[in-house]
């Protein structure tokens, strides 16, 4: 299996275990970090060649999965 980069609990490691507590309890953060995870490995396809895309394209891919990053971190560290 191979390592697939900017995983939430390596963006994140301070927050881990909140993490996972709070996709349990709150479904509207399940939606967000699942999202996350869809679109941060489109984004590990698309770096690694294995499903090419344009520079546009991946660009506005990266700042999608940054403003997810930034809406979780607001709301573990609201927690």
């Amino acid at each position: 299996m191979s390592h697939t980069p900017n995983e939430l609990a390596e963006r994140l490691p301070e927050f881990a275990a909140a993490i996972s507590a709070r996709n349990l309890a709150d479904p509207h953060f399940a939606k967000l970090t699942d999202g996350y995870h869809i679109l941060n490995r489109e984004i590990h396809r698309a770096e690694t060649d294995v499903q090419p895309m344009d520079d546009t394209h991946l660009t506005g891919l990266r700042k999608k999965r940054l403003a997810l990053l930034d809406e979780i971190k607001g709301m573990l560290a609201a927690a």
